[in-house]
């Protein structure tokens, strides 16, 4: 009876244990592609013009502990800003989850790195997500960013009341600053001010931990060479490469840092023929 009563402790403390330390899988989901003939230094201070650079528009699906979090909700491609980048092969965000097996409403929450129109456009798509976004952005966003002599390029209005709308519905958690843990093995970074106080994720997969930076870092390019980006991409150069810094130490394996839009993660981590990669 005595070995019964240890075995069954041991079972408890086992599942305690897991359940405070929950574990998840990570994706990269393409949704579309720019045609324009971008080149590194369209996107990274000082790099070359003459090596090109291949932009993707992704969402990041995050899978476990009984929930499917995106870490950003895409766009809508009717935005004039979506013309300017020459989008092809263009899915909504929304339907492009049908590549790993989900539907709008499976998705629990969306984690919003910043509300830039290419990651926030689509975040209404998804009717049972909770949305996470950082305290001092959405301020920033929503009001003071509208006031003369302020900026607000990159801004959609129409995504301002959504995210107005979403949070009286009570569906808005505003994270209070850096190094914070919004789930279970799920913690949000700043320091990159590429809005007004952007966050990036930081998810344990039990195997490896992964910084998927979202905007925070544009390109390979910046963190293989620790520039930030070209004129107009942060609002604190410094910040930006001490925040990629600070990624470095996060990762056993600098390739588990994911920046937001260079083609190279599918050639890094497979999946390129249906746009999904699993990163591992």
């Amino acid at each position: 009876m005595k070995k019964i009563f240890l075995i069954a402790v041991l079972i408890a403390v086992t599942l305690c244990v897991h359940a405070q330390n929950p574990t998840y899988r990570v994706y990269a989901v393409r949704f579309a592609k720019s045609a324009y003939p971008f080149t590194a230094a369209d996107w990274a201070k000082g790099a070359p013009k003459t090596d090109s650079v291949k932009i993707n528009f992704m969402v990041w699906l995050i899978q476990g502990n009984g929930k499917n979090i995106l870490l950003d909700a895409g766009f809508q491609n009717d935005l004039d800003d979506a013309k300017e980048f020459k989008v092809v092969d263009y899915t909504r965000p929304d339907l492009a989850l049908a590549k790993v097996g989900l539907k709008p409403e499976d998705i629990t929450d969306v984690i919003l790195s910043h509300p830039h129109w290419d990651h926030i456009d689509g975040v209404g798509l998804f009717p049972n997500a909770h949305i996470w976004i950082q305290k001092e952005d959405f301020n920033y966003f929503v009001s003071t960013s509208w006031q003369k002599g302020e900026h607000h390029g990159g801004y959609e209005k129409r995504d301002v009341r959504t995210m107005i709308d979403l949070n009286m519905a009570g569906r808005v958690t505003l994270v209070n600053g850096d190094d914070q843990e919004i789930m279970p093995g799920i913690k949000v970074f700043t320091g990159s001010r590429h809005t007004f106080n952007s966050q990036y994720v930081l998810v344990n997969t039990g195997t490896n931990k992964i910084v998927l930076a979202s905007d925070n870092i544009w390109v390979y390019y910046s963190l293989e060479h620790l520039v930030p980006p070209s004129d107009g991409g942060t609002l604190d150069p410094e910040g930006y490469v001490k925040a990629m810094q600070r990624m470095k130490t996060m990762v056993s394996d600098q390739k588990y840092i994911i920046p937001g839009h260079d083609s190279r993660i599918f050639d890094r981590f497979g999946g390129a023929a249906n746009g999904v990669a699993e990163i591992k």
